[in-house]
């Protein structure tokens, strides 16, 4: 019987999401928890991996069982009373068992946190930047993002991507409260790093280091070197992940 799960975690303490044979991951903690809850040998596939120190606000997997759960919201609530703190399960909804939570994802979006004023209550989920920065250059410089395909500019090296093309559907800074913007990034796929080397590049546009149209450049430049170092991992979430009705679509 396959299943999905709703969830959120704060990537602090954690090497990132994938398994790590000598490091704290978020999916060993997991993995561990159902196994004891379920009484059962439980593997997770989540909805992609996200780096260290990068956190979650919403998240998904899917994982496989011998027998149906007999209890989905206790399953839940147990599962909360035994993980750390930094993770919380959401539910659990029983799908079709061809449902993949990282194939089967249409859209994917990233926001990434800016605190600009010293704050110790959010320095742990934020970039904070107390030199001003221009949020209108920023998104000039990201209006490009949206009609750019080829995003190897900003792929890690070795990361053996099938393919460096993702299709953007927002990419924009937003001003909220107390001194805080955020960069919404949505697209259908997103490549290991792009998030953090995109908003490094544009802080750089914020500071006056480049105009936005050499942004445009770096990014047509399809030349990794020529990106600015990547922002810091505490400020990047993973907000949203998104499905077809079909795949979702809970199993008779």
């Amino acid at each position: 019987m396959r299943y999905f799960a709703e969830l959120s975690y704060k990537g602090t303490a954690y090497c990132g999401w994938q398994r790590q044979p000598n490091a704290p991951s978020v999916q060993q903690t997991i993995e561990e928890a159902l196994s004891t809850i379920l009484r059962q040998d439980i593997e997770v596939v989540g909805a992609g991996r996200t780096d260290t120190g990068v956190h979650a606000a919403f998240y998904t997997l899917h994982f496989d069982t011998a027998e149906p759960i007999s209890n989905l919201e206790g399953t839940v609530y147990h599962l909360n009373a035994l993980l750390p703190e930094d993770i919380a399960f959401g539910r659990i909804y029983p799908v079709g068992d061809e449902a993949h939570a990282r194939f089967d994802a249409t859209e994917r979006e990233y926001r990434y946190y800016i605190q600009q004023r010293k704050d110790p209550f959010t320095k742990a989920t934020t970039w904070q930047i107390t030199t001003p920065l221009n949020i209108e250059a920023m998104n000039r410089a990201a209006e490009v993002l949206l009609t750019t395909e080829d995003f190897t500019t900003f792929a890690k090296l070795g990361s053996n991507n099938s393919t460096n093309i993702c299709h953007i559907q927002r990419a924009e800074w937003v001003e909220i409260e107390c001194g805080m913007v955020v960069f919404i990034f949505r697209a259908n796929r997103f490549l290991r790093n792009m998030v953090r080397a995109v908003v490094g590049t544009l802080v750089d546009v914020g500071r006056g280091k480049i105009s936005p149209e050499e942004f445009a450049e770096i990014v047509a430049s399809r030349d990794l070197s020529r990106s600015s170092s990547s922002a810091p991992a505490a400020g990047l979430f993973l907000t949203d992940v998104k499905y077809t009705t079909e795949t979702t679509k809970m199993s008779e």
